[in-house]
């Protein structure tokens, strides 16, 4: 499917996406294209491909990006780290995904490899932030990019309004659009939105959900992105962790309640993570309705 992130969101409608990961085996590869081939009659506005700590996963992001591109009815959308990465493997990466038609990338500074809570290191030559990315890759023509966005502020920001101030650089160096990071709790948020509106950016922000399927996995997740686990919804998963089902009915009903409270409030998008698994990312579209909408937008 041609078109761009921008588009979608152009069109004034909430857009609705999912995020996949490269699988590192044979069998992770099979559940990948199993999600994406019971997802892609969803009609979502488009799908992502991270990109593993320190590149590592560079070579696959693109292959799944690229065959994504020419084998479904998808959008995509792959993601571009800047670590461990010089300027010259950075533009040649943009080519590659030019050549397969893919215009979508949502600019990041990267992990470092082995510790993502360790010291961030710039390749000798390479950038140093995330909007020198921005410009690089709008450099190369017409590309859509996208970047992070963090509700309760990034691990390495000493402070909200720090963490504000680095985000509207990223927007004013040519972001077209951003996507949190996960967050449970709507307030955040909207509280993250109102100071980035209160210093004049007004680039739409893409609320990230994650439907909660393995309460420790989440909660370790949790830790490693900043993002707070509010402690009634703990105590709800840990009651019922040895119970694979239940804590996925859980699970939905959080990030159902969470979505609806966050259309309610006008977010210009949700994007669901799949942690590369269908079923609780469908459960928590049917339970929003939103196979009606997704019916009712036509492909750019």
């Amino acid at each position: 499917m041609t078109g761009t992130v921008r588009d979608r969101l152009a069109k004034g409608r909430p857009t609705f996406s999912f995020e996949f990961f490269p699988p590192k085996t044979d069998e992770g590869s099979r559940q990948l294209w199993q999600a994406i081939r019971q997802l892609e009659p969803l009609r979502p506005s488009f799908v992502s491909v991270t990109y593993g700590a320190g590149g590592s996963t560079r070579d696959r992001t693109v292959a799944i990006t690229e065959r994504i591109a020419t084998e479904t009815t998808l959008l995509p959308m792959a993601h571009l780290t800047a670590v461990n990465h010089s300027v010259v493997e950075l533009r040649h990466l943009v080519g590659r995904l030019a050549a397969a038609g893919v215009r979508n990338v949502l600019a990041l500074r990267g992990d470092p490899p082995g510790n993502p809570n360790g010291d961030w290191v710039r390749h000798p030559e390479g950038l140093e932030f995330t909007e020198d990315l921005v410009r690089l890759v709008k450099s190369h023509g017409h590309y859509c990019v996208g970047v992070a966005a963090f509700p309760e502020k990034h691990p390495r920001s000493p402070d909200l309004d720090a963490d504000t101030r680095f985000f509207v650089r990223k927007c004013q160096a040519g972001a077209d659009f951003a996507i949190t990071q996960m967050f449970f709790r709507a307030d955040d948020y909207l509280r993250m939105r109102d100071r980035v509106s209160a210093l004049g950016c007004d680039v739409p922000i893409i609320a990230g959900i994650m439907p909660i399927t393995n309460v420790r996995g989440i909660a370790r997740s949790a830790e490693l992105s900043g993002a707070a686990f509010p402690e009634d919804l703990a105590a709800r998963l840990y009651a019922v962790e040895h119970d694979p089902a239940e804590v996925r009915r859980v699970g939905v009903e959080h990030a159902t309640a969470l979505s609806e409270r966050l259309l309610a409030e006008g977010v210009p998008g949700l994007h669901f993570y799949t942690l590369n698994r269908s079923t609780a990312t469908r459960e928590v579209w049917a339970a929003l309705g939103l196979g009606s909408r997704a019916a009712a937008r036509i492909p750019a």
